[in-house]
């Protein structure tokens, strides 16, 4: 796709989505939503997962880390929620940061293990703290107003937040991605020995990308605690940070659009299959993933763009004689 042809398509789905909220209903705006958050978080993961190779099973905890920084600085401190989600974005590239470290000596199926226990771990780790955390009943938060006496619901002024957020963090992933920091990354992915033997410094770039990829997270749980108002550890069990992983696969891995396709796809599927069938659900959304990986498996983003590849050859194919 040509660089305006794709500039155009981006700016047509951003008006789109900036109409939206007036004509839809309170909870399909929350369901919308919840889609721009998940692909901030899905975006983090496939950064990690992706671009670097880099297998995470456990980025539900710095989505909590994330959703509880902005509930305890509203809730304990009064701190504006604005503030709050840039705290949330250094908190977790932190704990990311130095999570990746000694993460760095374990590579594949041990590597994923060792974040599925810090998903395991965390929502009972918060539980301890009971008077910052709220313990087993959580925190309950106050929707925020929007500003400069606009004519929107808390509703409303909470899409655009999470949109405006999207399209901001979206902008930096491509220009992070799209230079020499994302090809090194890549090539790390690629060929671990091959990119340190031309210099790359493999142990800080994988411990970098994994403090970036957890603040992307936390951000998104940072949004997703100010939209729901209300945070509780059974909130961020291990099911989301599989949910976050179905996601990253099924948009495509190593696209940045493909977050967008499978936030969509999480947060929408598992309401159409419930839809089909109330007495078996997961069964429903388990033939949904079946059917997504066997006719895509490069994910929702491959296919558009094997489709595109297939259009312009058709188009440029010379006519039969």
């Amino acid at each position: 796709m040509a660089p305006r042809v794709r500039l155009a398509v981006v700016l047509a789905a951003l008006a789109l989505a900036c109409v939206l909220p007036f004509f839809l209903s309170g909870f399909r705006l929350f369901q919308f939503t919840q889609v721009w958050i998940y692909a901030i978080a899905i975006l983090g993961l496939n950064m990690l997962t992706g671009f670097n190779g880099q297998i995470s099973l456990g980025h539900g905890a710095f989505y909590a880390i994330g959703g509880y920084t902005a509930a305890i600085l509203l809730s304990h401190f009064g701190v504006p929620y604005g503030w709050t989600i840039p705290a949330a974005a250094l908190v977790c590239f932190v704990a990311g940061f130095l999570f990746g470290l000694p993460a760095l000596r374990l590579e594949g199926l041990y590597l994923a293990l060792a974040t599925l226990s810090l998903a395991l771990a965390l929502p009972q780790v918060l539980k301890y703290f009971e008077h910052w955390t709220g313990g087993s009943m959580g925190l309950v938060l106050a929707k925020p107003e929007a500003p400069f006496g606009l004519p929107l619901d808390p509703d409303q002024w909470l899409y655009y937040v999470a949109l405006a957020v999207l399209a901001l963090l979206f902008w930096l992933a491509a220009n992070l991605l799209g230079g020499r920091v994302g090809r090194a990354i890549v090539a790390i992915r690629d060929n671990p020995i091959a990119a340190q033997a031309m210099g790359i410094h493999t142990a800080l770039y994988k411990s970098l990308t994994f403090g970036v990829s957890s603040a992307y997270t936390g951000v998104a749980g940072a949004l997703s605690a100010i939209a729901i108002a209300y945070v509780s550890p059974d909130s961020f069990s291990v099911f989301l940070s599989i949910t976050l992983l179905i996601g990253s696969v099924i948009g495509g891995l190593a696209s940045i659009q493909g977050a967008i396709y499978g936030a969509f796809f999480i947060q929408f599927v598992p309401n159409w299959a419930q839809e089909i069938s109330k007495a078996a659900p997961w069964a429903i959304f388990g033939v949904f993933l079946i059917l997504f990986t066997y006719f895509m498996p490069h994910g929702i983003a491959g296919a558009l763009r094997w489709l595109q590849a297939r259009m312009a050859k058709a188009r440029g194919a010379k006519p039969v004689s």
